[in-house]
């Protein structure tokens, strides 16, 4: 599990290719490894990925084909940065929500404004997740746990507001219109949306 805490933008190294399948090599920063181990859950843009390898610094994610197909993963490029936070431990501090890394698909950046100490972004998101988006929720966009702001549920769209220490840790300061980002929507609304909607259909049939 994660917390949508992003503790760092840490570069992407190098990538190497096979058919199916693409290798990340990401340099973290010396004070998050501390403890990190072979199989170990990393969020890489909020993407749940495996260690397949550690060298010092430079530790190693595979990404299968599925994965790549279906978030921003797939378009990064040797020399980006990702969004990174280790998995929660045991008596860590939820500082934002529990999250699990899964990712449902792809947002679009489609506007940004800039005024004095922070920011704001649009994202145009699939029609079919509106149903699970509300003022004032909260949604996972490349691994950061961030509040909803002015749904709009006609242009499929929602806002979000960035102070200036999530601009300082994450990739959102350089992303621009047109950027896809990776969504997870909260589960638990997911679940009392769903279950409410399959009572009412059940209701309808008596």
């Amino acid at each position: 599990m994660f917390t949508g805490i992003i503790q760092g933008k840490y570069l992407v190294k190098s990538i190497d290719e096979q058919p199916g399948l693409k290798t990340l090599h990401v340099e973290f920063a010396k004070d998050n490894i501390e403890g990190l181990k072979l199989g170990a859950s990393v969020a890489l843009n909020g993407t749940c990925l495996t260690v397949s390898k550690i060298d010092g610094q430079i530790i190693s994610f595979d990404v299968m084909q599925e994965t790549l197909d279906r978030t921003n993963i797939g378009l990064v490029k040797e020399g980006d940065r990702v969004n990174v936070e280790r998995s929660a431990s045991m008596g860590d501090e939820i500082g934002g929500h529990l999250m699990s890394g899964h990712i449902i698909g792809m947002a679009e950046v489609v506007n940004v404004e800039t005024p004095d100490n922070n920011q704001i972004m649009t994202f145009q998101v699939d029609p079919e997740w509106m149903k699970y988006v509300f003022d004032k929720g909260f949604i996972g966009l490349d691994g950061a746990s961030l509040t909803i702001v002015n749904p709009n549920k006609v242009e499929n769209t929602l806002e979000v507001h960035m102070i200036p220490e999530t601009l300082r840790l994450t990739m959102y300061a350089d992303r621009k219109v047109g950027d896809k980002i990776n969504v997870e929507l909260d589960s638990r609304t997911q679940t009392i949306v769903d279950t409410v909607e399959q009572v009412l259909a059940e209701g309808d049939r008596l």
